[in-house]
């Protein structure tokens, strides 16, 4: 098995249990650990390839990129960044039970598009690797 294909593998199960966790989004015992844990293994997956292929080194090549690999990169630097900002207005929502509707708000809309940009980098992944 290559590593790609160990990868690809992780990615499709971070996937999966990302949709699991939005399923439990009503209950927050199961969805708060799931979530966290599919963003702590999507980020030790990023450490994963740049130990085994140096991607930062070849992520900052974009003149010399393909497009879709830095179409990749970005999408998956984005869904990074939207992960500091759910783990953001998630904790406020776990403190404080009663939060206000527009933070329940913005968390949703993060959520949404924080889904959204981690489903783009999984369907992008399979282009960028034969790239």
């Amino acid at each position: 098995m290559t590593s790609a294909t160990l990868f690809q593998i992780q990615s499709t199960l971070i996937v999966l249990l990302m949709t699991v966790g939005i399923f439990y989004r009503k209950n927050r015992k199961r969805h708060i650990p799931i979530m966290v844990w599919c963003m702590i293994w999507d980020v030790l997956l990023i450490l994963q390839i740049e130990l085994s292929r140096g991607a930062i080194k070849k992520a900052s090549q974009v003149p010399t990129n393909p497009i879709i690999l830095s179409i990749h990169v970005s999408l998956a630097l984005l869904t990074v960044i939207f992960y500091g900002a759910m783990i953001y207005t998630g904790s406020i929502l776990k403190s404080n039970v009663r939060a206000s509707a527009s933070i329940k708000k913005r968390h949703k809309w993060l959520g949404i598009t924080t889904y959204s940009l981690r489903l783009l980098t999984y369907i992008t992944s399979f282009f960028a690797v034969t790239a």
